[in-house]
Parts: structure tokens; C-alpha cells; sequence
């Protein structure tokens, strides 16, 4: 897959221990590291055995030269020029190792160009190959075999990378944590997924100025499926290269008939023990998202502790966010005079095609918060529309969620037909999130849409990723409605020239949300964060919308303006904690007061912050 020389699958060992090499990062910690490592005897020891590791870090070291964010990106330009970021992901790894601070510095510089190297769509890739990269020192492994002892494994961490505040406990802001059971598309990549953790974290600091210096990227590691337990078939628990713990998972079937995790459930289990142990070092103001688990755990574990933790899941809130802003954005572009955007938002129907967590979540977050009645909320599953009896005991939901939003009463007419359901429901908006049917907005389809909602123009979404998942691509959606639909994609497509205008598709990408959700909870010390934040989260990106992006009808902002966009987030999240009495900490009294201390507590490269001695982070 790609340009990037990284190992093949069996590692030849040295025959004898070598001494550590100034590009290999080194660390004392021991309960903290993945347990494949540890066996080796350490990070260093790890690198060195593995051949192609060591001489992957010796190049990748001699290549990293930059010490100002200038050399950085001339570097970087340098290996993106070959056409597959793979090997440009790499290079800023050794950067981040070698100087964060610059590493930081480059990425604010570009982030519209680099952001889609560290984080998507990179990433799925360099997870899948995560273990044929050099090691580095980042990253806390939480591992099944340590339950009853979590405690000691953050604090083990903590001891080595974070710094300290007046009163002796470790300075933690949020956690990013992880067990590698979803990897974006691709399955369960186990251990191999934290780079979606790491990701993750840059872009809190990147779109909203976390700091990065109070962060920790956690994988959970509760074991691995084998090769059938990922898209692509990716040898990654027998691969020489895995560093996580080489047994499968153990599941059992819920209440609700789904396979789930079983150490993650009942008295004493591992994901209660981690959050509370992360409460007990860091504080109850340390907020812990929860990202890429498989949705059969990741909708229990949200509802289980969404209340008793600073917690959110942004797989299931953050994507609902940015899709209803996304909405938002398209009524804007319909009528950009509109002030009342709830209200107009109330008078459309949507139709979800496909009823996984990020539907479900938008959903959720238009009936519940936007007040958008449930007859006006349509959404299929491979069975068609979802519909439920009047009592509620039979249909064809596949669990609660779906059953929550499903039509009461069974179609009259084909649901499985999308057509069909458009001319009979009257669809005003028609959201893809598929994941697994390209293509499925034919040419019938986008002319049904158009045909339902003259004289007024149809909102079309294709929200599967990656870009070969599409429902449909931006010059279908164009030339298909004759410039008629309004449009916005989950992964990156084209401008297209249509009727002598330029039409330039936003990528409804949850990283307009996420950051500044974080970072305002994070400024107010929130006690929790209710589904309202989202609502507003949403609002406040589709006001960031320019007279630019309007007339070149993007839905969410121009990426270019992601720290922008990631303030006013921060900033209507922390007024919002504020009005409803969850806020530990009061910024301010007006929006610009707030906004004020929003971005005074914002870190930047070089910024004079509580951090620690750069030689303690880089592992000098």
C-alpha cells in the first residue's frame, strides 16, 4: 500500500543486544508501554531488534533536520512531492520526537495541507501499519492484564511525561482513549490504533490550543480479533510487529443481542476502573473521550457514564455535531439572510440513509435539541425505512437506537427503493452514511430530489469515508441537479465549474467540532457535557460561515480558518456551561469577555505555559 519503506511481515531479530543509538528514544517506564515492547525490554530495545525499525529511525533521523517550521515544511513538501503520505506521516513523527514545539509550529502554518497527513486520511493507513514505524515514547497502554492496577499505569506515565502543579498532582487536561476496536472503516486494528489517539490530540492543539504538553493519548488494550476482524485483512495480532498483547478478545452477548467487550461491563470492569483512575491522578476536570470503539460498546459506554465523568464520545456526538452543522450551513446557503436557523431547520425532512452511530447521532441531536418533529425524521436500514408497530414490539429496527426514530407503522409502498421513499416522503435533505454501498445516489435519485423540491433546492450529503465509499461524488451531485443541490461530503472532493460558478463542496469533518468542545470544557472546568453543548457546538460553526464560503456554497467553513472556527466553539461552549450551572470556572459575562479568556488560555508554539523541560518530553 504506497511509497513508504516500511517493514515487510517477518522482522529478522539482531543476535545480539545492542547498545541504544541517539535516535532511538528511550524511557524507564515500564507498565505504561505496550507488553510486546516491554518483553523486549524497552522502547529502545523494541527499535533495535527489528532491523527494519532501527534502520527506519536511523533514515528517518538523518532526514528530519529542521529546526525552524520553515525548514520543517520544506522538508515535509519534500516527501508529500512523491505522492503518498505515508511517508510524509513518518517524517512528522521523527519531527514531533525530535522538537515539538516546531512539529506544533508547522502544523499551524498549514493546516489545511498538513492536518489530512498527522490525522485523516492518513492515519488509517499509518494505523494499519503503525507497528513497521519506529516507536516513540508518546502514548500511555492500558493493558487488560494490569486491571486492578490502572491506577499505578497512569501514574507510572504521568511521573514521566507530565509536569506537576502547586499542589504535587500531575497537570492532565484530557485523555483521548481508545481500544482499536473501529479504526475509522477499517476494523479492529487493536494496539496499531493509536495513532488515532495521537491524531486526535494534535488536532485539540492545532484547531483550538490545547495544550499539548497536558494531554495523554491512551490505548485500551483488551486483546485483538484476527485478520477477519479488519476491512482489509491486515495481519496485525500474529504480526511480528504488534506491540499490544497477541490474544483475541473476549466478548459476550449483550442484553440487547449484540456482541460486546466483556471486561468493559458489571462489578469492577476495566473501563470504569481506567476513568476512575484517570479522576483519582488527574482530577474530576480531566476530560476523557472516548473515540473509535466498536458501536456496540460505544453506545453503552456513553449512556453507562456519560453522567458520572467529564466524558463524551465524539464517533457518536461529535460526528451528529458537524452533520447538523452542516445543515445549518446549507440553509444559510439556500438564505443567507435567514436569522432564525432553528426555526427554518424545523420546516425541512431528512432522510438518513443508513442507521449507524453517526445518523443515529444526528438524529438524536435534531429531535432532541433542534426540536425537529419525528415525522419529519426518516432513516433507513438494509431492510429500508425503519418502522416499528404502534406498541412498539415489532419492526424492522436492529436495536434501541434505530427503534427510537423508527416510523411507527409499516410503508405502504417499497422503502427499500430510494426514489420511492423520496417522492413519498418529500425529503428535503438526504444524508449518506452508508459506509459500505459508493454510488448508491444515482442519477435517479439526485433528480428525485430536485423534481420533490422545486422551486426550492435539495440538500444532498455523502458522509462515508474514505473517498471510494462515497454515495456519491461532488460532480455527480453538481451535474446530475444542474447546480440545483446543495452539497457537502465526509471526505475531500472536488470543485466543480457548474453553470460558469465554482462550486466548492465542504468536507463535513467532525474536526469543526471536537476541538472546541474540548477545549471549552476544558476552560470552564465543566462538570459534565450534556447533548445541549453539541446543539450549540453546531450553531457556532455555521455562524462562522464567511461571505466567501457562502457564495462558493460550502456548508462548513474553509478549513484555513479551522482555529478560528475552533474559538467560537470553545467560546459558545463555555457561555453555554455557564447559563446552565455546570461551569466550575466563570470567564466571563458577555460573549466577548469569554471569547477574550478563551484565547488567552490558548497554547501556541513558544507560548510562556505551564509545561516541562523539553529534554524531559523528547526523551533526551
Amino acid at each position: 500500500m504506497g511509497n513508504c519503506q516500511c517493514a515487510p511481515e517477518h522482522s529478522e531479530l539482531a543476535a545480539e543486544p545492542k547498545k541504544s543509538k541517539d535516535y532511538l528514544f528511550t524511557t524507564s517506564r515500564n507498565l505504561s508501554l505496550p507488553k510486546a515492547v516491554v518483553a523486549a525490554g524497552g522502547l529502545a530495545e523494541w527499535n533495535q531488534q527489528h532491523i527494519e525499525l532501527d534502520a527506519l529511525a536511523s533514515h528517518f533521523h538523518s532526514l528530519c533536520k529542521a529546526t525552524t517550521k520553515e525548514e520543517a515544511l520544506k522538508e515535509v513538501t519534500g516527501f508529500m512531492a512523491l505522492g503518498h503520505n505515508v511517508t510524509a506521516y513518518v517524517y512528522m513523527r521523527m519531527l514531533y520526537n525530535k522538537n515539538m514545539e516546531v512539529y506544533y509550529a508547522t502544523l499551524l502554518a498549514q493546516p489545511s495541507k498538513l492536518l489530512p497527513v498527522v490525522y485523516t486520511p492518513t492515519v488509517g493507513e499509518a494505523c494499519q501499519k503503525f507497528g513497521k514505524m519506529p516507536l516513540y515514547r508518546r502514548g500511555c497502554y492500558v493493558s487488560i492484564s494490569d486491571r486492578g492496577n490502572l491506577k499505578q499505569v497512569l501514574q507510572e506515565y504521568a511521573a514521566e511525561e507530565l509536569s506537576q502543579g502547586p499542589d504535587g498532582r500531575p497537570l492532565c487536561d484530557c485523555i483521548v482513549f481508545s481500544d482499536g476496536g473501529r479504526i475509522l472503516g477499517l476494523g479492529d486494528l487493536a494496539a496499531w490504533g493509536m495513532g488515532i489517539p495521537i491524531g486526535k490530540l494534535d488536532l485539540y492543539t492545532v484547531c483550538a490550543g490545547v495544550n499539548p504538553y497536558r494531554t495523554i493519548p491512551v490505548i485500551i488494550d483488551a486483546g485483538c480479533t484476527d485478520v477477519n476482524g479488519n476491512t482489509d485483512k491486515v495481519v496485525v495480532r500474529d504480526s511480528p510487529f504488534y506491540t499490544g498483547l497477541k490474544q483475541d478478545r473476549v466478548k459476550e452477548k449483550s442484553a440487547a443481542g449484540t456482541l460486546v467487550n466483556s471486561a468493559y461491563y458489571g462489578k469492577n470492569n476495566m473501563i470504569e476502573e481506567f476513568m476512575q483512575a484517570a479522576v483519582d491522578v488527574f482530577g474530576k476536570q480531566c476530560l476523557l473521550q472516548f473515540e473509535d470503539f466498536n458501536s456496540n460498546d460505544a453506545f453503552p459506554l456513553l449512556a453507562t457514564y456519560r453522567d458520572k465523568f467529564l466524558t463524551y464520545n465524539d464517533d457518536i456526538q461529535g460526528t451528529a455535531a458537524v452533520a447538523v452543522a452542516a445543515l445549518l450551513g446549507a440553509i444559510k446557503v439556500k438564505d443567507p439572510t435567514c436569522k432564525d436557523l432553528i426555526g427554518a431547520l424545523k420546516k425541512e425532512t431528512f432522510l438518513f440513509h443508513g442507521a449507524g452511530s453517526a445518523n443515529l447521532g444526528a438524529l438524536a441531536l435534531l429531535a432532541n435539541e433542534a426540536g425537529v418533529p419525528k415525522s419529519q425524521l426518516f432513516v433507513t436500514n438494509s431492510k429500508g425505512i425503519i418502522w416499528k408497530s404502534e406498541d412498539g414490539t415489532t419492526g424492522s429496527y436492529r436495536n434501541d437506537e434505530q427503534k427510537e426514530f423508527a416510523q411507527v407503522g409499516e410503508p405502504a409502498y417499497d422503502s427499500k427503493d430510494l426514489v420511492t421513499v423520496i417522492n413519498n416522503t418529500r425529503a428535503t435533505c438526504i444524508i449518506g452514511a452508508v459506509g459500505r454501498d459508493p454510488g448508491c445516489f444515482t442519477r435517479s435519485v439526485v433528480e428525485a430530489m430536485v423534481e420533490t423540491n422545486k422551486p426550492s433546492r435539495p440538500v444532498i450529503f455523502a458522509l462515508s469515508n474514505p473517498k471510494t465509499q462515497a454515495e456519491i461524488t461532488s460532480e455527480n451531485a453538481y451535474c446530475w441537479s444542474q447546480g440545483a443541490a446543495i452539497y457537502g461530503s465526509g471526505t475531500a472532493m472536488e470543485a466543480v465549474q457548474v453553470q460558469d460558478k465554482l462550486r466548492t463542496p465542504g468536507q463535513v469533518n467532525n474536526v469543526y467540532i471536537f476541538p472546541g468542545m474540548s477545549m471549552g470544557a476544558i476552560c470552564c472546568k465543566a462538570k459534565t457535557i450534556p447533548e445541549r453543548l453539541f446543539m450549540v457546538a453546531a450553531e457556532a460553526v455555521a455562524n462562522c460561515l464567511s461571505a466567501e464560503d457562502l457564495a462558493a456554497e460550502r456548508v462548513v467553513p474553509n478549513p484555513d480558518r479551522i482555529r478560528e472556527v475552533g474559538t467560537s466553539v470553545a467560546t459558545a461552549v463555555v457561555l453555554e456551561c455557564q447559563r446552565l450551572g455546570i461551569a466550575c470556572e466563570t470567564l466571563g459575562n458577555t460573549h466577548q469577555e469569554v471569547e477574550d479568556a478563551v484565547k488567552a488560555k490558548m497554547w501556541s508554539p513558544g507560548k510562556a505555559q505551564e509545561t516541562f523541560a523539553l529534554s524531559k518530553a523528547m526523551g533526551a
